[in-house]
């Protein structure tokens, strides 16, 4: 082959890698901007023109519509993202078109391959779906999606021989949907697990204490009383709210690397680094009749929880872009020996080019899942929800029956309020 034609043929592979180089955060920019304004329908119509994974196509797309309250159709989107994992996992473990993804992604880089999320993200899938569940007020479908969410953590957990401060939420929603059945002894399970991990004490910890004595635990009650206070239980007609919130944006990726010339041609290592977004709201307050008030606590950090996912998952990535680029290196070396420095150019614009971090990331999440309980007499009470900057919901007027549970799922975004009650 022919200097020219080589750096041509060059020339053709690192402009189609310069065309994939839009990273996931510039390719959704318009469809995450109407998501903050509150536009839903553009911010759905968006993500689905954007997003070539169907993974995030439906992770995000779900979120939209969850925090608009359109139970069905968030959980139809959910749906569509497990079954776009489901296949991927479903595939033989080498097969053609496999192989060739494989190679891909260490020819060029870690975008050429199908996003299936990462763990922790398919562990939030279940949980969303949870979510909508328990809004249509499916119980055992719940129960479903908590274990799956709780299962699939220990998977993760086991495989990089950590605890993640995460599991709050499959917790809580299994532990309350266990109460509404009346299975004290299994919601209890889960409130330990709570407490047992750090997460969610600030809920888990009163209803640890409420639980021991309704089941006549004397032996755990000193213990939860000495670690939790002697909380005051309810009386045993009350009503309950729950409030269950996400709360902010959750963080995104942004690349780093080093950059190496060496006289054999360019070294380039990269890898992805998240940031965490400003959140103007810290939390929610439900508002009973004007005075009674609660707070909700956080039960799951997804900052913390993706944080320290990504650390596990850093060498990795960066042995792969490290064999990519000296890879690329000798190509570049070839091409300088056979073409002079046109071939070098080429090769390090190549290199250049081709080497990008992958910062695809579910970008809808909230920056934390929240919760709280607030128990009344049985009656007719105003409920309204506070969001600090982000403005407040009336709910309505509910006639709350002795031993009833309402729920209340809602979400902030920037300055954008969405709250339903169930």
């Amino acid at each position: 082959m022919n200097t020219s034609s080589t750096i041509r043929g060059l020339a053709a592979l690192a402009l189609a890698a310069l065309a994939s180089c839009a990273s996931y955060g510039d390719k959704t920019e318009d469809a995450l901007a109407a998501f903050r304004r509150g536009d839903v329908d553009e911010a759905v119509q968006e993500y689905q023109d954007a997003c070539d994974s169907a993974f995030l196509r439906g992770a995000e797309t779900g979120t939209v519509l969850m925090a608009a309250g359109r139970w069905s159709e968030a959980r139809g989107a959910f749906e569509a993202a497990q079954g776009a994992v489901d296949e991927l996992e479903a595939k033989a473990l080498v097969s053609v078109s496999d192989l060739s993804a494989s190679l891909a992604s260490w020819a060029l880089n870690d975008t050429s391959l199908p996003y299936q999320g990462e763990g922790f993200e398919r562990v939030y899938l279940h949980a969303c779906m949870a979510l909508c569940y328990l809004a249509e007020g499916s119980l055992q479908d719940v129960f479903v999606e908590a274990r799956l969410t709780n299962r699939l953590l220990e998977t993760e957990e086991e495989l990089y021989e950590r605890e993640y401060a995460a599991g709050g939420l499959g917790h809580f929603l299994s532990a309350i949907t266990y109460e509404l059945l009346g299975e004290k002894d299994e919601a209890y399970i889960d409130y330990r697990r709570m407490a047992d991990k750090g997460v969610g004490t600030e809920l888990a910890g009163p209803a640890l204490v409420r639980l021991a004595r309704d089941l006549g635990r004397g032996d755990d009650l000193p213990l939860w009383e000495a670690r939790f206070g002697a909380v005051t239980s309810p009386p045993r007609n009350a009503a309950s709210v729950v409030v269950i919130a996400g709360v902010g944006l959750a963080p995104y990726k942004e690349e780093q690397g080093l950059a190496l010339q060496t006289p054999d041609g360019l070294l380039s290592v990269v890898a992805p680094k998240l940031q965490r977004r400003g959140q103007p709201v810290g939390n929610v307050r439900l508002v009973a009749n004007g005075t009674a008030t609660l707070r909700t606590a956080r039960i799951e950090e997804i900052h913390d929880v993706a944080e320290e996912n990504l650390d596990d998952r850093l060498l990795k990535i960066a042995t792969k872009s490290i064999a990519r680029s000296v890879a690329k290196r000798e190509l570049t070396k070839s091409l300088s020996d056979d073409h002079g420095i046109l071939g070098r150019v080429a090769g390090d614009l190549f290199t250049a080019i081709s080497e990008r971090a992958d910062l695809r990331f579910w970008q809808t999440l909230p920056d934390s899942w929240q919760a709280g309980r607030l128990f009344l007499e049985p009656g007719t009470h105003d409920l309204r929800l506070d969001a600090g900057p982000a403005g407040s919901a009336d709910l309505g007027s509910f006639d709350l029956q002795p031993g009833e549970t309402m729920f209340v799922i809602a979400r902030t975004v920037d300055l954008q309020l969405f709250a339903h009650a169930v």
